[in-house]
């Protein structure tokens, strides 16, 4: 979400996140015109008229992710983040994704037998990229 328009937006992903993610981002920009949102999250520079931030829904949010101005923003993190959200929403519970974790990857059966394992189980089975 930012106060750029839906053609800033879209130019942005043609010209510039098409090409550090293949195939540009798969889900839409929100336009905050005037700040409001921002403003509400502190965010808002009015004198620049700037403010980013990420929001992941699911059914609520589960991420919100505030960046100022000049800090850059993870595409390839949020994307992974929000497959993540996927596959242990599309598991229902059953799996959880550890820290870096990407599509294909090992997880995390969450249950008494990981209790106090966590570690163990993580660096036995994830592999590092």
């Amino acid at each position: 979400m930012s106060v750029d328009s839906g053609f800033v937006h879209k130019m942005w992903d043609d010209h510039e996140l098409s090409k550090m993610v293949k195939g540009g981002i798969s889900f839409p920009m929100l336009f905050d015109g005037g700040g409001k949102v921002g403003s509400v999250f502190g965010n808002y520079l009015e004198d620049a008229g700037v403010a980013d931030f990420s929001l992941i829904p699911m059914v609520s949010f589960k991420v919100f992710e505030l960046l100022t101005p000049p800090v850059g923003r993870n595409v390839s993190e949020t994307l992974r983040q929000l497959q993540a959200f996927q596959h242990v929403r599309n598991s229902k519970g059953t799996e959880a994704t550890p820290s870096g974790w990407k599509p294909g990857k090992p997880t995390l059966k969450p249950g008494p037998d990981l209790v106090g394992k966590v570690w163990e189980v993580w660096k036995t089975s994830m592999a590092f990229d």
